[in-house]
């Protein structure tokens, strides 16, 4: 889980948007990018992200 402090400073590398956590991934606020949590260490790297819908 990752801490509400860091959630508040992180956003999408590509969109610039906020992330909110949802089941082991950062997604993105319009919901179509989704950043995997590896070891509760968040990967935010726009190779990494899996696209949604």
């Amino acid at each position: 889980m990752i801490s509400k402090d860091l959630l508040e400073i992180l956003c999408c590398p590509v969109t610039k948007q906020p992330l909110q956590e949802e089941n082991g991934a950062l997604i993105t606020a319009d919901r179509k990018r989704a950043y995997p949590i590896k070891q509760g260490v968040p990967v935010l790297l726009a190779e990494e992200a899996v696209l949604l819908n």
